[in-house]
């Protein structure tokens, strides 16, 4: 039985209920086995580190991540989904070195790399179990239990395979390379790591001078805003074609050389220099200097501390003169090198691994080097080679894990040669999809074109150490590339690849005499890891390796946009060395997420919510939602606000959920009131022939057709807005304006169709939306699954939504024509609405006429074919439509904008301001086709002109009594002239919805029994005969009689509200006997006697005894009634259809219920059996549940009449007469009847689709009833009433 659904919901509560069904039924891995055998998509999980807490950027990324692997799913494809930990590399190293007080090297040496590494294992997964406690409770399906991690020894096996690989191909070097190198980690870092995390800052930016040998009294000067480099400075560089001037500083006499260009860098006016002379930078070359510092004043005999030239000096910073620190700068080492300053075998660089000067630089020794600019500009100060002294703001890179600024330091470190592959690298760029696409084309692809050599190694302890076993002179090098390999070449058994375990072992040197080799120190930069992760995750090639190679390269991957530096572009690296193939075949790159101020987030300043707190408060789906539904997916940042997740509650979920529980209740109703059963087979599905239907039905069907259109291209960012917006469409447009006929209002048969219609709508959505919002949809489809047809779903399994595949578009039900016209319908409507906002005139009052203008008469077509929905939804009399505007009066009328074009034009603004106000109608419908217009000779375009709609004055400067409005395409006018019965009208809508208010607030059902009551006070007002005058109109929409005091029954709740100034009273009542919110729990065998019938049932008929279980869903009674036929001798019921309505009599719907005869079951009821209706008329059938044991025989019924009661209602028409029967209760003395619902149930017997009828006591049109006199329903029993059309 399907379940009443509660008018409110507390999403994240249900959302917990649903995890623990997907945790009863094993859901994700019930989805595994079922894709088991189907066509592989493949998925790679980029690995985080499980040392902090997911953010808002890992929740963005999964949940990307999870809608595509569902969908794909869901698609036919059997999708494994792994999770992977980062273990290694700087970020767990870092908190071990905070946690500790490790400084450096020597304190790692003190402690041992084993207690160390010790220490790093155990706070690896430190997080592990909120990790995964937050991605399940965000609805992201993936495997935990069979996880990798980069700290597995079969995983750093692969990478040691894949490095190998890299050796052979002589990909593999070690070389000095001036790299970024973070001190706070002591490490190397690569060119992508650095270019991770620029900031703003400012350093201090200082002129120092450089007394020439040869002439000691001039001296060149240079520029840097590095003054800690200034103690290791080799030599100075100047551009050889760019000129220099030799100038005399006015103020003090002093003689300096610089570049002519940048002379505006040490001086502000022309008068403070003179100029002695001019030459080109290459007249400088060769020339010797005095040193700064005496450190390496020895050098100078090797070619240091002379004037180099080089065309990487700029003229647009500093002096045109930059000073070279060979060892700390990439352009620096170059150029010394090239002129002979240094050599390869040399190394000057005295700043240690912690940053810290070494004890070479005796006047700054064991100072950090950026504390000890201050003390350097004091000492060049003190020692007068200080020329100026500022600050400079400029961009500078920061480490990635430390938050500290990294310094350019020349190390050793091993290299993989990128530079020889970038022809490659770019051709299986080519080879791969992203979305978005300029992300590859511009971003990606501009980094590779420039790609650099990648350094690999780190000189650190915690990761997979790099498998190179050296001798001391280099000249033997063995590249290990298994575990088996090095057992076999060191003889030692091993079972674990770090350091600790594989420092100590040697290979004996091939060369006799010489001693064994010896692994060299480094470890692998963890994003070798991470690149190796395809391979590694499947322990490739020592394990699946026919897996891996059938399902390489991925189908997908999925990343933030800062990963074009970092995993998209490792992973491309090793596969083109390893492959010449692309890694993946597709990507979508996301956007940041950045706070509400735009600032990056931040745990220090706490400018964010907590993203479990946000889920607490509006559920993992709706931030879900919100995520996707915003620019992030587009590669664009997105400024997080946690009231954009709660609109989506209030503009997406709510309106969504509430359309789904309008279905329900109306679908109970339908079986309560209408006795009938409502069972979907969406194979045999037919559409009815009414428009709104075949639009939802047509809308619904182009939006599947859209999304998969859309996912196969992955483009999220058009799906989410396309699938929000048909929640609007399906819950502001079909539902709202088919709300009668769901209600029943068009009799059973149109019911039947406007609910079927609803479901097939809300069930194709749950199954489209299951992947964007996997828990809505589940606690949906839990439900509306009860009213799915069995037979249909044989053999599958529907214990959850996401076991269901994707629909197909029914191209049958597509209507493109449809479509078009019931936007147009829908643009007129908006239109009115508008016009009403803004005359301030609420849709409760009615208004005369609405004209719709539009040159094309198709569109005119569409309009009037959809008139009764627009008088509706407008609240309007009539509509009219025209091709003629200026029949109508109505002209166009340009204003400026003066704020715009004030600021543009200026003076002529005024003459301009003028001739806008003059052009004329046709010059305004040309601007509006075309979006500009020359005015004065200024071309203006729709920013700079507002237009307006006019109306002609009429004879005596009468004015129109319209009202304009229009979307560029359809113009709208509303008739806006006050009318008193129009008034009365709109007053009557208003004491309606006082009246579905307080039946909402009481908490009340469509079909509960009740009675309402209203007083006016005072009695004399107008609101007194308004009520009496329109209670037909308003009993049609509250479907109740309202009746004036006093109220008879028991109050429910009482309420007085003002209403133009007039108090309306109104009280609800529980009509007495009719309390059916207690059930009894004992099963009624006695059938109770009711009066005499005066005349038999016009219909043939059964009676039914329920006798092995009780009734639920509010039946009390064992005993009751069908009709075989209705009206008489039309629409003879089939077996299915009876045995349906059996399990709606007495509340076993979903059930298994056997037929008999006889009490005893000794004969079984069978479809044949209906095939003599005469035979089986007035007797009794036996209903038993198949899953309850019977033990007892229950005594037969005999009834000469049915057991419920019952009135025969005669149609009197031009055409002809017709009977039929209408039961007043079912079961016996359950579910009494009022007479509103007679009066539907006749609509619907004799399918009168609405027409007046008029119901009296006599064949003669007298007795007329209503719902005041016909009050007591049950009293008609047996008798015949007549009704009229």
């Amino acid at each position: 039985m399907v379940e009443a659904v509660p008018d409110h919901i507390n999403f994240p509560k249900e959302e917990e209920k649903i995890l623990e069904l997907w945790k009863a039924i094993d859901a994700f891995n019930n989805c595994l086995k079922q894709s088991k055998g189907k066509p592989r998509y493949s998925f790679y999980d980029g690995p985080p580190f499980a040392t902090g807490l997911p953010h808002y950027g890992h929740i963005l990324a999964g949940t990307i991540k999870d809608i595509v692997t569902r969908y794909a799913h869901q698609n036919g494809f059997h999708v494994e989904r792994r999770f992977g930990w980062d273990c290694h590399g700087l970020p767990v190293e870092y908190e071990i070195d905070k946690k500790l007080g490790i400084t450096g090297p020597e304190d790692v040496m003190k402690m041992g790399i084993t207690n160390y590494n010790k220490e790093c294992r155990q706070i690896v997964m430190r997080y592990s179990s909120e990790w995964e406690f937050i991605v399940n409770r965000l609805g992201r399906w993936i495997d935990f239990k069979n996880d990798y991690k980069t700290m597995y020894p079969w995983f750093m096996e692969t990478i040691w395979w894949v490095f190998k690989q890299l050796f052979e191909k002589g990909l593999v070097y070690r070389g000095f390379k001036v790299m970024p190198f973070s001190t706070a980690c002591s490490t190397p870092l690569s060119n992508f790591e650095s270019g991770q995390n620029y900031k703003d800052v400012v350093d201090p930016a200082v002129i120092v001078n450089f007394p020439l040998d040869d002439d000691p009294n001039v001296s060149v000067i240079a520029w840097t805003t590095t003054p800690w480099t200034l103690p290791s400075n080799l030599a100075l560089c100047v551009h050889p074609q760019l000129d220099y001037v030799k100038i005399k500083h006015v103020k003090d006499d002093k003689v300096y050389i610089m570049m002519e260009a940048r002379l505006g860098a040490l001086f502000k006016k022309e008068n403070e220099y003179e100029i002695l002379e001019r030459f080109k930078g290459s007249t400088l070359k060769g020339k010797k200097y005095k040193p700064l510092f005496n450190y390496f004043l020895e050098l100078k005999k090797t070619g240091a501390f002379t004037i180099c030239n080089d065309t990487y000096v700029t003229e647009d910073s500093g002096t045109g003169v930059v000073h070279q620190a060979a060892y700390f700068g990439a352009d620096d080492y170059r150029v010394c090198l090239e002129h002979g300053v240094i050599t390869k075998e040399m190394i000057v660089c005295p700043v240690d691994e912690s940053g810290k000067f070494t004890q070479e630089v005796t006047d700054f020794a064991g100072q950090y080097v950026k504390d000890a600019d201050k003390n350097i500009i004091r000492w060049l100060k003190q020692n007068g080679r200080l020329v100026d002294q500022s600050t400079y703001k400029h961009s500078y890179p920061f480490c990635w894990r430390s938050e500290t600024p990294l310094i350019y330091k020349a190390v050793p470190s091993w290299f993989i040669r990128v530079e020889p592959l970038v022809e490659k690298l770019l051709a299986n760029n080519q080879k791969t999809y992203w979305v978005p696409e300029f992300v590859k084309e511009k971003r990606f692809a501009n980094w590779l074109r420039d790609a650099r050599d990648w350094a690999v190694s780190r000189n650190r302890y915690w990761g997979t150490p790099i498998p190179l076993w050296v001798s001391e002179d280099l000249e033997e090098v063995v590249c290990i590339g298994s575990i088996q390999q090095l057992e076999e070449l060191s003889g030692h058994k091993v079972t674990d690849l770090h350091r600790e375990n594989v420092d100590g072992l040697t290979i004996p040197s091939k060369r006799p005499g010489h001693p064994p080799l010896k692994r060299v120190s480094e470890v692998f930069d963890c994003w070798f890891e991470s690149g190796s992760m395809p391979y590694a995750q499947q322990h490739y090639p020592f394990e699946h390796k026919r897996e891996f190679e059938d399902c390489f390269p991925a189908d997908f991957i999925a990343e933030g946009i800062d990963q074009t530096r970092g995993w998209f572009y490792t992973l491309l690296v090793l596969s083109t060395a390893l492959f010449d193939e692309p890694p993946f075949k597709n990507l979508i790159a996301n956007g940041l997420v950045l706070a509400s101020d735009g600032q990056k987030m931040s745990k220090r300043k706490k400018n964010y919510p907590d993203p479990l707190n946000v889920v607490d408060k509006y559920g993992a789906d709706a931030l879900r939602l919100y995520l996707i539904n915003s620019p992030v997916v587009r590669a664009e940042s997105l400024r997080f606000k946690e009231s954009g997740v709660k609109d989506v509650l209030k503009d997406v979920f709510l309106p969504w959920y509430n359309a789904y529980r309008f279905l329900i209740q109306n679908v109970q109703r339908f079986e309560i009131e209408d006795s009938e059963v409502l069972m979907f087979n969406e194979d045999e599905f037919i559409p009815s022939g009414n428009f709104m239907d075949k639009w939802i039905l047509s809308f619904t069907q182009s939006l599947i057709k859209f999304v998969r259109q859309e996912m196969a291209a992955y483009r999220l960012y058009t799906v989410i807005p396309q699938l929000v917006k048909f929640v609007d469409k399906l819950t502001n447009w079909y539902v709202r304006s088919n709300r009668k006929r769901i209600k029943g209002e068009g009799g059973v048969q149109d019911c039947r169709h406007a609910l079927e219609t609803l479901f097939m709508v809300l069930f194709s959505m749950v199954k489209v939306m299951a992947p964007f919002t996997p828990f809505l949809t589940e606690l949906i489809y839990q439900n509306l699954r009860k009213l799915v047809d069995p037979e249909s779903t044989k053999g599958i399994n529907v214990d959850s939504v996401h076991y269901l595949m994707i629909p197909k578009p029914r191209e049958d039900l597509i209507n493109p024509d449809i479509e078009r016209a019931v936007a147009r319908m829908q643009s007129t409507i908006e239109l009115g609405r508008v016009i009403r906002d803004r005359k301030t005139m609420p849709t409760k009052y009615p208004l005369r006429e609405v004209v719709v203008i539009h040159p094309d008469e198709q569109c005119l077509k569409d309009v009037t074919s959809l008139e009764q929905y627009i008088l509706e939804e407008l609240n309007i009399r009539s509509l009219t439509t025209s091709q003629d505007q200026l029949k109508y009066g109505v002209s166009l009328k340009a204003e400026p904008d003066s704020m715009v074009l004030g600021k543009r034009l200026k003076g002529s603004f005024k003459a301009v301001s003028q001739a806008i106000r003059e052009l004329t109608n046709e010059q305004l419908k040309c601007f509006r086709e075309t979006g500009e217009i020359d005015v004065l000779g200024h071309k203006l375009g729709e920013d700079d002109l507002r237009l307006t709609y006019t109306f002609a004055q009429g004879v005596n400067g009468a004015t129109s009594k319209y009202e304009a409005h229009s979307d560029n395409e359809i113009l709208v006018l509303l008739d806006v002239t006050p009318d008193q019965s129009m008034l009365d009208e709109g007053i009557a809508r208003e004491v309606i919805n006082r009246i579905q208010k307080l039946r909402k607030k009481a908490g009340l059902q469509p079909v509960d029994k009740i009675g309402i009551f209203y007083d006016v006070e005072p009695s004399t007002a107008s609101l007194a005969s308004i009520i009496p005058s329109h209670s037909e109109y308003i009993f049609n929409t509250i479907k109740q009689p309202l009746s004036a005091y006093p109220p008879t029954g028991t109050e429910i709740i009482t309420e007085t509200t003002d209403l133009k100034g007039t108090k309306l009273k109104l009280t609800i009542v529980r009509r007495d006997g009719d309390d059916n919110n207690t059930s009894s729990t004992s099963n009624d065998v006695q059938v109770k006697s009711i009066p005499k019938p005066e005349t038999n049932p016009a219909c043939r008929y059964i009676n039914l005894m329920l006798c092995n279980a009780k009734p639920e869903t509010g039946s009390t009674s064992c005993f009751g009634s069908l009709l075989l036929e209705n009206p008489k001798g039309e629409s003879p019921i089939g077996y299915d259809v009876m045995k349906q309505q059996v399990q709606v009599v007495f509340g076993l719907r979903g059930k298994v219920l056997k037929i008999y005869k006889s009490p005893d079951q000794s004969s079984e009821f069978v479809s044949s059996d209906l095939g003599n209706l005469d035979a089986l008329s007035g007797s009794t059938l036996y209903v038993f549940v198949a899953s309850v044991l019977s033990s007892n025989t229950a005594a037969p019924v005999n009834a000469t009449s049915p057991l419920c009661r019952f009135v025969n209602v005669e149609l009197h028409s031009k055409s002809n007469t017709r009977t039929g029967t209408v039961l007043l209760e079912n079961p016996q003395e359950n579910f009494a009847m009022e007479f509103a619902t007679l009066r539907q149930q006749v609509d619907a017997m004799f399918s009168l689709a609405g027409k007046p009828v008029t119901i009296c006591q006599s064949n003669k049109k007298e007795k007329v009833l209503t719902c005041d006199s016909a009050n007591d329903v049950l009293s008609f029993h047996g008798t015949t009433l007549h009704a009229f059309v």
